[in-house]
Formats: C-alpha cells, structure tokens, sequence
C-alpha cells in the first residue's frame, strides 16, 4: 500500500488519553509515532472538571476499577511533575486538596454512612464526619448538611491546562501531531494497518492505538465485534469566578447526592470554581440547556448557599466514553495491530497517567501488565475477525 506517512505506532484521538499514551511511549523510547485528530488537545476533558477522586466516585461492584484508579491517583504528584517539565514549564493545576463529600438529608446520610462501611471494608481512608464537623472543614456549607465523608487522598487537575501541557509535551518529544480526521481504518490481512484522512491521505503504521473517546466504535473500517459501543454520556458543567475578597471560598472539593442527582463542586487555586455534572444520555448532542444550567445552579445553592454571589463565566458541555459496563478498554484487541485506550466513562482525567503506562509498557515490550488484564477490550469481543 502506498502511504503518504508511515508511522511505527499512530494513535487515533488526540485527546489527553491519546496524547498522554503518545508522550509516554516516546519516553520509553518508541520513535517514530503520530497522532491523528483535527485539533490535539480537544475533547471531553476540555469540559471535565478534573476531579481524581478514586475513592468518592466508587460505587459497588467497582473494586477492580478502584484498584487502577488508585495506582493512577498514586502516580499523578510524579505524572504532573515530569509533564510540566517536559513541556517547559506548563501548570497543569495538580493541586493535592481532599473531597468532602456530604449528605444534605437523612436518606443520604445513610447513604453515605453505607459507603463509609463499604469503603473501611477495604481498608480506603475515609474519615466520617458530623455536620458540625464538616461545616468546620468546609464554612461555606449549608447549615442542614447532615454528615459526611473526608477523604485526603482524592485530589484535582485541570483538564485543559493538562491537555496543553500534553500538546507541547509531545511536540518537544518529537511526537507528530497530524490536525486532520481519520475516516478509516485500514485492514489487510486481518490487521489494522494504518488509517485514511478527510484529506485523502493514508497514513500506515505498524500498530495502531484508537483513544478516540466516545466516537471510537464508529470508525468507518473497524470490523464488527472488535469494540463495544462506546455510549456518549452528556455532561453540562458550569464555570464561576471567585472574587478575592471571597476567597478561600472553599478550599477542597465537595460533592453531594441532590435529588438522586450527583453534584461537585471543584475549587481552583486560580479563583475559579468548577460546578457538575449533568448526566445525560442523549446521543452527541452537546447543547448546554437552560434545564441543566438551572439543576445545576439550584442544587448547588442547595449545597453551598453563597454560590449565588459569584460570577457564572461559563457554560459548557461534553461527552463520556461509556462502555457497557463503565470500566476502560485498554490493550490489544481481536484485531492484531490494534490497540484500545478508549471506554473511561466519567474516569478519563484520573486515569489518564496509568492509561499510558500501561499501554506503553505494551507498546515497547508486547506484554499486557497485569493492572490492565480485567480491562481487556477482548472482554466484549463477539467474534475474531477473519
């Protein structure tokens, strides 16, 4: 085949997994790799909030995602240094703060003590608290806070900052960011071989790495049962500024059950305070609605009362790659020469470090690691392709 590029590994999805996967292969010494997307950097975690929050996102039946979940939260102090570095000097807002995470009802509050019981039981750091003593952590709390849960080892980053820094991490790293769409997987033999663009070129490459988010099992040549459907899960985030004369406003993340709906509010050493998520099943639609700007501002002032006070600068929304059981697709799939970091769900900004170890551990040496076995994309596989 002739090819306009050929590349040694060309990952398709320049979002901050396929970059971060791009960077980290560079660093264990892969050349040659590419990385396919009209605008590097974009994304899902453009909206995110950027909680990494292992422990309050668990929910039951999750105890192998914790467990990558925590590896990935243990690495994220080493992660942002050396990206920051690697990129001249970028800020990715790593900031090590804790969760509150509390009940603003009786019925939540026994939700909350059975979490607290669930996550003892495996041995977490999670400190119970009156809500006395979570008005103390937290001032800015509504005085009907019932209780909660303090955990220190969930923390935040800022996802755009992070998806910056990747960009010009992997431009300093020799990484080839090529700004176009891949319209096709190419197949010969039963192995993926590369990728055709919007432009007409061909790009062919010895493995390919799809991390194209939610948008991932849709790539036109991608043969039947090698992935899932990736499920795009809508969520709307706010943006408010806090005065300095407000701050600290509040000094670690907080999050709530409102209504059955979750809520969080995730404040930034830059005076910005980060409100979510809706969580919508709507297909790719990313409209920001009235509706969810409104459930979003009347559950936080719920929440924390003096919200309204502050500016609204942003409204915004983007998609989650959902898999059918929310849990990533990460290594080599039914189709020899392709390779999944796709299916993070609401998971993407925390397990963006140990997504590209582990799928840079494959890259150079071939081997699955044992971390990323329960999340093989050959879990879901119907049929191997011919």
């Amino acid at each position: 085949m002739a090819a306009d590029t050929h590349a040694d590994v060309l990952v398709v999805g320049g979002g901050i997994i396929g970059l971060a996967v791009a960077w980290r292969a560079a660093r264990r010494g892969v050349k040659n790799i590419v990385v396919v997307d009209p605008d590097p950097g974009g994304g899902a975690a453009r909206v995110a909030a950027g909680m990494l929050a292992p422990v309050t996102e668990l929910q039951y039946g999750e105890e192998p995602l914790l467990r990558l979940g925590m590896a990935s939260n243990e690495r994220y102090a080493a992660f942002a240094a050396e990206l920051g570095e690697a990129s001249g000097g970028q800020d990715t807002g790593y900031r090590q703060c804790g969760t509150v995470a509390v009940a603003l009802d009786s019925d939540d509050r026994e939700e909350l003590r059975e979490l607290h019981a669930f996550h003892r039981r495996l041995g977490l750091d999670s400190q119970w608290l009156t809500g006395r003593e979570a008005r103390k952590l937290e001032p800015m709390l509504a005085p009907g806070v019932r209780g909660g849960l303090h955990v220190t080892d969930d923390h935040q980053v800022d996802g755009r900052r992070l998806a910056g820094a990747l960009v010009l991490a992997c431009e300093r790293a020799d990484v080839r960011l090529h700004r176009a769409e891949a319209t096709e997987l190419l197949v010969e033999n039963g192995r993926a071989v590369g990728v055709r663009l919007g432009t007409a070129q061909t790009l062919t490459a010895d493995r390919v790495v799809l991390a194209a988010g939610s948008r991932s099992h849709l790539l036109p040549g991608l043969p039947e049962g090698v992935l899932p459907a990736i499920r795009p899960v809508k969520g709307q985030i706010l943006r408010l500024r806090i005065p300095p004369a407000y701050r600290p406003f509040l000094s670690r993340n907080v999050r709530a059950v409102v209504r059955g709906q979750h809520l969080y509010l995730v404040p930034r050493e830059n005076g910005e305070l980060v409100i979510g998520a809706t969580s919508e099943e709507q297909g790719y639609d990313t409209t920001v609605t009235a509706g969810g700007v409104y459930e979003l501002l009347r559950d936080a002032h719920e929440l924390v009362p003096g919200i309204t006070e502050l500016p609204l600068v942003e409204t915004s929304a983007g998609l989650r790659p959902g898999s059918p059981d929310n849990a990533p697709l990460l290594g080599p799939t039914a189709l020899p020469g392709l390779v999944a970091a796709t299916g993070h769900y609401r998971n993407g900004v925390l397990l963006t470090p140990v997504t590209a170890d582990l799928i840079a551990e494959y890259l150079v040496t071939g081997t699955t690691p044992e971390l990323a076995a329960p999340f093989s994309p050959t879990r879901f596989t119907t049929k191997v392709p011919a």
